[in-house]
């Protein structure tokens, strides 16, 4: 379980740092200030996901159950929430309304509000 929320982990962080160089040059000249800011946010949501799904890849204070539920939480949440964000930025490059998935953005949200917490309350029952 651990190597596959490490893998994943690692492949989250890797297309962030891909997204963010893609948005910083090529997407920079295409898409307006708003729509660039909105795609930035969502490659660094992607980036804070994937260094915490090293870490909990790492962690020994969580267990196998909880560590798979924090995972999926994590994991469904950054594919809500970033990839929505970068359908809806991108409208201009792709023609497409993707506004019926808009609300796949805050429920991506709290998801990742979700897999946090549900770190954070295992970290504290922790013995």
């Amino acid at each position: 379980m651990d190597k596959k929320i490490a893998i994943t982990g690692v492949i989250l962080v890797t297309l962030a740092v891909i997204l963010g160089a893609m948005g910083a040059h090529a997407l920079k000249k295409v898409l307006d200030e708003q729509a660039l800011t909105s795609f930035e946010t969502g490659v660094r949501y992607q980036m804070y996901q994937g260094l915490g799904l090293l870490f909990l890849s790492s962690t020994a204070l969580i267990n196998t159950s909880s560590k798979n539920t924090i995972y999926l939480l994590l994991l469904i949440g950054t594919i809500l929430f970033s990839g929505s964000i970068y359908l809806l930025s991108s409208k201009v490059l792709t023609g497409i309304d993707f506004k019926a998935i808009a609300l796949a953005t805050p429920l991506g949200g709290v998801l990742m509000i979700a897999g946090w917490l549900t770190l954070l309350i295992n970290l504290i029952k922790n013995n």
